[in-house]
């Protein structure tokens, strides 16, 4: 098995990644625009050096999400490595559920391993958008269901947790919460990486309701083909924090987590897009 992931990442230096950066400049000027205004004290030189490694760790991302599917339950565990998973099952136990806050870092696709790591019986639910393109979407559920979790769409989400807690079934619920929201809806605009960012609160309204502890998977990678997450909990006692605490956190987190390797996180995404609107200001 390692020796075909060693394949696989030499299939991406040859070909799949000259052919995406240089070929088809895959939002080449997106990703640029992204990494200046996040980093305005670095120069143009180290700006490509990240924009490079970027693109490198995006193809992996792609290949190791694919080739994923093949690994079993034993070679993953070699592969993606949960720290504090005894304090974060605790704390899920004690509530009956967990809110798994998550981003965009590194394979974020292998983190649904993590019902690997899970106390037993805890069933892991996966809130995702059903994708237009109807192959891709089959094959999104298909890897993200492999370790055993469930893909729920983000409109059943809160229906399937009401239904869970009345059979006294303890879940977690995993959200990748860095993607943006629409200004108009927004609630909670952060400082982050140099600019005025909305974030998304369903994470936040969500553990309130259901006064679910949550938890940051704090992603980052030794080495090309391994991941080592940190559960680190955000909020044990979601409601009795302020409105916007939980976000606002997350959000800081989040950016701590760039900072420490920034060419791990998805700047292909057009995450600024939406300035926040002048009357919030």
């Amino acid at each position: 098995m390692r020796i075909g992931l060693r394949i696989m990442h030499r299939l991406v230096d040859w070909l799949i990644y000259p052919l995406l950066y240089y070929v088809v400049r895959y939002r080449r000027r997106v990703v640029r625009k992204n990494l200046t205004n996040a980093f305005p004290d670095r120069s143009p030189k180290e700006i490509r050096r990240i924009e490079r490694r970027f693109y490198r760790q995006f193809c992996d991302t792609i290949m190791e999400a694919l080739y994923g599917y093949l690994m079993t339950d034993h070679q993953m565990r070699q592969h993606v490595v949960f720290h504090h998973a005894e304090e974060a099952n605790r704390l899920i136990d004690a509530a009956g559920g967990g809110i798994l806050m998550l981003a965009h870092m590194g394979n974020w696709e292998w983190m649904a391993s993590i019902q690997q790591w899970l106390s037993p019986g805890v069933i892991e639910l996966n809130v995702y958008r059903r994708l237009n393109n109807r192959l891709a979407d089959r094959l999104m559920l298909a890897i993200r269901a492999k370790r055993g979790g469930r893909c729920v769409e983000k409109q059943r989400i809160l229906r399937e947790m009401v239904r869970y807690r009345a059979e006294h079934q303890p879940i977690t619920v995993g959200l990748l919460s860095d993607q943006k929201p629409r200004p108009q809806v927004t609630r909670t605009w952060v400082p982050f990486l140099n600019q005025e960012t909305g974030f998304l609160d369903g994470g936040e309204v969500l553990a309130k309701k259901f006064n679910y502890p949550v938890i940051y998977l704090f992603i980052t990678r030794p080495k090309r083909g391994y991941y080592e997450v940190d559960l680190r909990v955000l909020s044990d006692q979601p409601q009795t924090t302020a409105e916007g605490d939980i976000t606002r956190a997350y959000a800081n987190i989040l950016e701590e987590n760039i900072l420490r390797q920034p060419d791990l996180w998805l700047w292909s995404h057009n995450r600024w897009k939406w300035p926040k609107p002048k009357q919030d200001n």
